[in-house]
């Protein structure tokens, strides 16, 4: 089909589609439509495929205009849009389909013209990129860290046993509850669970009842009121007194293992010694330290370039990051987003969080575009070569043969492995074209999970 199109650029990186379709291929895709109903439409008093095409055409005049209409506007679009040579910033995005911004016209004895609006990839003219003087925080490892580990090794090698008969419960023990918390009519239960599991003092009781449950025994059924913190992570509960009752249905201890040559021995037959595991956590957080001080250069150098980059982000592309995020947010709990949606804070607390999330999104996706434009612009291209030296790189730290390694990468994997190694090349630029020196020393913990 022979169109002619024009593309104007409107606010917040939406564009304009203005297509004109001959007379004559309006004229070609109505007439096969037409003989397409004639032979295969079947109407009383005519047999199948033997119905006029003037009878159609008194009958349902305006529905087969429609349709005519609806086919050319589609067969169009695909032939505007399947060109090569139409830039990137030209082409809608995947979650912004193309709407007509009026009904048009449809005569079958003029040109078809009609109009569409959708959301492109913003244009973007990036700012000083190259020569930047960037400070960037960093962290060193110290015995402190090398012990956490160690702790946490002997935490997970520890055995559980039970507390003697009418031993109460304190920090450290292991116990199981079943719980109720009421709604806020005090009677209504609003979250049950039974068979919960976790260690007081761990952290890792998302209620943070753990203090109401120490000195419990074991068969002992507890009621009190707890005012919960206005951050806490069920936003339904966020700021909420509400009554709780737990029974405490199981009591045990843990017995850590000593620190000694045994435990080493014990988590892997590698290790002769303590002195050898270590060793090898110091060079495991040495490894992890390496790759998160390289991704604090990059975001410190991101900061700079964003600030003199500015992009219009169009609404489609950051609700959709937003959506992204509400994804991982239910595949962390094991559940829906619909069900993750339907517990959220309200009045203040509800719009602080879509406020943040917001932003978060808005500053992900602009440091994302930055990245793309660049590795555009400086034509950053993967070889084959590159390709075998990462599966390589892969099997070394593995230990595996490389061939095993590529029996898990189907045509998707590898594209995405070629998009890892085209990041991790213009990286390298990025960090060889500026100035780059250590500013603040953080904790190594902070250091390795602060995201900002």
């Amino acid at each position: 089909m022979a169109v002619s199109k024009e593309i104007k650029r409107l606010e917040k990186s939406n564009v304009s589609l203005s297509v004109t379709v001959p007379k004559e291929d309006v004229r070609a895709q109505y007439d096969n439509l037409l003989q397409d109903y004639s032979k295969n439409l079947q109407l009383p008093g005519f047999r199948k495929g033997k119905v006029p095409q003037e009878v159609l055409e008194r009958k349902f005049a305006d529905a087969l205009k429609g349709e005519a209409m609806s086919r050319i506007i589609e067969s169009a679009m695909q032939d505007i849009f399947k060109d090569e040579n139409l830039p990137r910033n030209e082409r809608p995005l995947p979650y912004s389909a193309p709407e007509l911004k009026e009904e048009p016209e449809f005569n079958l004895d003029k040109d078809f013209q009609f109009s569409v609006v959708y959301d492109v990839l913003p244009d973007v003219k990036i700012g000083q990129w190259k020569d930047l003087k960037v400070e960037y925080p960093y962290a060193e490892i110290g015995d402190k860290d090398i012990n956490l580990e160690l702790e946490e090794i002997r935490e997970r090698n520890a055995i559980v046993m039970d507390r003697d008969e009418g031993a109460a419960a304190q920090k450290g023990d292991v116990v199981t509850i079943d719980y109720i918390i009421f709604g806020e009519d005090g009677e209504t239960q609003d979250m049950q669970r039974q068979d919960f599991a976790f260690t007081i003092g761990s952290g890792t009781n998302i209620y943070k009842f753990d203090d109401d449950i120490a000195g419990m025994k074991k068969g002992e059924k507890k009621e009190f009121k707890k005012k919960f913190d206005a951050d806490n992570v069920e936003p339904a509960l966020a700021g909420k007194t509400r009554k709780i009752q737990i029974t405490l249905t199981a009591l045990k201890e843990k017995k850590l293992p000593g620190l000694d040559d045994d435990l080493a021995q014990d988590v892997d037959e590698k290790f002769k010694t303590l002195d050898d595991l270590k060793n090898s956590i110091k060079e495991r957080l040495e490894k992890n330290l390496e790759w998160r001080l390289r991704e604090k250069k990059l975001n410190e150098i991101l900061k700079k370039i964003m600030a003199d980059t500015p992009v219009v982000l169009p609404e489609s592309m950051i609700e959709a990051e937003i959506e992204g995020r509400w994804r991982r947010l239910a595949r962390y709990y094991n559940t829906s987003v619909e069900a993750i949606k339907q517990i959220r804070p309200s009045g203040e607390a509800e719009e602080k969080r879509d406020r943040e999330w917001r932003e978060a999104a808005e500053k992900a996706l602009h440091s994302r575009i930055i990245i793309e434009t660049l590795m555009e612009e400086q034509k950053i291209e993967v070889t084959d070569e590159d390709v075998e030296k990462e599966f390589q790189s892969i099997a070394a730290a593995n230990g595996i043969e490389v061939d095993e390694v590529k029996k898990h990468y189907n045509e998707q994997a590898v594209f995405n492995l070629k998009e890892d190694i085209r990041e991790q090349k213009i990286t390298d630029i990025l960090l060889a074209e500026n100035s780059l020196k250590p500013g603040k020393k953080e904790n190594y913990l902070d250091f390795m999970t602060d995201n900002s």
